[in-house]
């Protein structure tokens, strides 16, 4: 049966390939973008997760177009890197703005449907990074590791109302944002890989997908590491 599904930072990389992936399942899907709007069979949603006001505007949109989100996924997020004594306070806390406490503010909006309807997916994108840690990302290690205890948190909190809700921690990814590296960088990344590769957003998109599945019922509170084994042992 068609799901409403809801994929913020829907417009490129992990949140397009998982956009593709839900509507070839046959989802009605939506997904919110910052600049550009996706290409593709979606409904697309200009929204700063940062704004509340904006976030309140697309559930309202997306409940008019589509019905209620039955399946969210948290995927909006930003990088400002750099070392802790050149960081500035607006770079560490835009950074938590948008990737954490956006997903609390899409969470929170998301959940009023789905307590009413008594069930629901609920899925936050984080990062090897927020496991790990990483020199010079300090603002986004830990933004990506308070999705962890985040997510944790409402799985106890919503699990009675069959809401599960997990995480997604992917490795290196090839995006628009990684290939500007260079190909010597992402080499050397992939070389600390123990399947000696980057992934490709599809392949995160097919975890996600995964977490939103039937099969998936009985699992809530899960990291799921999609990282070719860089994290091994988080």
């Amino acid at each position: 049966m068609s799901r409403v599904v809801l994929i913020t930072g829907g417009s490129r990389g992990i949140g397009l390939a998982t956009a593709k992936r839900f509507a070839a399942l046959g989802d009605k899907v939506a997904v919110t973008y910052n600049s550009t709007p996706p290409s593709g069979d979606f409904l697309a949603i200009k929204c700063d997760v940062t704004i509340e006001s904006d976030v309140e505007r697309t559930f309202a949109e997306v409940e008019a177009a589509l019905g209620p989100v039955e399946v969210l996924v948290s995927n909006a997020g930003i990088t400002k890197d750099g070392l802790l004594l050149r960081m500035k306070d607006d770079d560490f806390t835009s950074v938590i703005d948008t990737n954490l406490t956006g997903a609390f503010r899409v969470c929170k909006r998301a959940t009023q449907s789905m307590l009413r309807a008594r069930k629901g997916r609920i899925i936050l994108v984080s990062s090897v990074v927020g496991l790990l840690g990483q020199a010079g990302q300090a603002n986004y290690a830990a933004s990506k590791a308070g999705l962890v205890g985040f997510a944790r948190s409402l799985a106890r909190e919503f699990g009675s109302r069959n809401i599960t809700v997990n995480v997604v921690a992917p490795g290196p990814v090839d995006t628009d944002m990684t290939r500007t590296l260079g190909d010597d960088k992402l080499q050397a990344i992939a070389d600390l890989v123990p399947l000696a590769r980057i992934a490709t957003a599809d392949e995160i998109a097919g975890a996600i997908a995964f977490l939103a599945s039937h099969d998936a019922a009985y699992i809530t509170g899960a990291v799921l590491p999609v990282d070719g084994g860089l994290g091994m042992g988080h």
